[in-house]
């Protein structure tokens, strides 16, 4: 029988001083008038409350404001937003609320404003801590104004701290990478964000690739940087995630346990579960911040219910990029479907060494890590 999962709330900022050449994400350079923010301020709120009816009586698990740049944004302004969500629905007792911030707009006292706001993470991305590396990567800040951004961060009392890293930049050695990752060990965060640089469709680097390092270096990068992780007592928990025992980003780990998540802001998306027809929905906002602020368009662009037969692939691409995957039942508590739909498919996986031969576990072996495309085939 089909359960409502958990739920949490995505806030998208698409404001951001420069585009990224690799960054695929809807950003949009904010003009030289700055951001209308008492606007944007109003339409968020006008946004969540045509999603209320949502919420369906469960407390908010996690919050996380992305962008963009949502440190563009006031302390004033997320003091008022956060206090508006409040009012509207309930917090669980230990939410996580998770700020997206760039070194590059860092301002003394600014991170001790979204603290007192009621942001109790904060997810810096440095990608690297070399000005070379950034420099290619068309970042704004310097390694030094990183530097300086993570020992403030220190010191206006945030304890939940992620570090954004990237790797397999253009013309990086193992040597550069592990330097960035032990520069961000050293300052001991909560989590560290370790990605490779990928080329996204629609994005500068796609129609001027830069050249990258070949296979072989970017498998020692990989292999180096996450032996040194583990040394240093952080758990690699996805993909890219590694954290200090207990500090997973909790946000994320909903979306990758099929939970459900509102999502208010120009070019946001969300997932919900509807408890009364028990089917499963996707709605996505329009992406120009314009056309998302205009009293005669609507917020949302569009909507569409998930297929019974989308949902075992849905599921399975969320579940098992966690290492340790997901408890068997939540399969058929959050899609209403009986395991017995994927037995096949889970059987075989099995056999071929892909999964954890588990009646109650579904995850992915160290195999189906390296060849988790392989493995999800099979549940197409």
């Amino acid at each position: 029988m089909l359960r409502l999962p958990p739920l949490s709330l995505y806030i998208h900022v698409p404001w951001c001083v420069k585009k990224c050449p690799y960054c695929d994400f809807n950003s949009h350079v904010a003009n030289q008038e700055g951001i209308p923010e008492t606007q944007y301020l109003a339409a968020l709120i006008a946004d969540l409350h045509q999603e209320i009816s949502k919420v369906q009586g469960r407390p908010l698990a996690s919050i996380f404001i992305g962008g963009g740049t949502p440190s563009l944004l006031s302390p004033r302004a997320y003091k008022q937003l956060l206090s508006t969500l409040q009012q509207e629905m309930a917090f669980a007792e230990d939410i996580e609320i998770t700020l997206e911030a760039n070194p590059g707009t860092y301002e003394h006292g600014r991170f001790q404003g979204y603290l007192e706001a009621g942001i109790n993470r904060l997810s810096l991305g440095v990608q690297s801590f070399q000005d070379e590396k950034l420099k290619g990567l068309g970042r704004i800040h310097s390694a030094d104004e990183a530097i300086c951004a993570i020992t403030s961060l220190a010191e206006s009392g945030f304890a939940n701290i992620n570090i954004d890293l990237m790797h397999g930049l253009p013309g990086q050695s193992p040597e550069d990478a592990l330097y960035d990752l032990q520069t961000a060990i050293d300052f001991q965060p909560t989590h560290i964000s370790w990605y490779q640089l990928t080329i996204e469709p629609n994005t500068v680097f796609y129609s001027k690739t830069p050249l990258l390092p070949p296979d072989d270096t970017l498998w020692s990068i990989q292999e180096a940087g996450q032996s040194r992780l583990a040394m240093h007592g952080y758990t690699q928990y996805e993909i890219s995630a590694y954290s200090r025992p207990g500090r997973q980003a909790r946000h994320n780990v909903n979306y990758w346990q099929f939970g459900d998540y509102l999502g208010i802001g120009a070019g946001a998306h969300g997932k919900w579960t509807c408890k009364e027809t028990g089917k499963v929905y996707r709605n996505w906002k329009t992406r120009i911040p314009s056309d998302y602020l205009s009293p005669d368009k609507p917020f949302r662009a569009g909507q569409r219910t998930l297929a019974e037969d989308e949902l075992p692939l849905e599921f399975m691409m969320n579940a098992l990029r966690l290492h340790e995957g997901v408890p068997a039942g939540f399969y058929s508590d959050y899609t209403g479907l009986s395991l017995r739909s994927v037995s096949s498919a889970w059987e075989t996986a099995i056999a071929k060494g892909l999964m954890v031969d588990s009646p109650n576990r579904l995850a992915p072996t160290p195999r189906g890590r390296l060849f988790l495309n392989d493995l999800l085939a099979i549940f197409t």
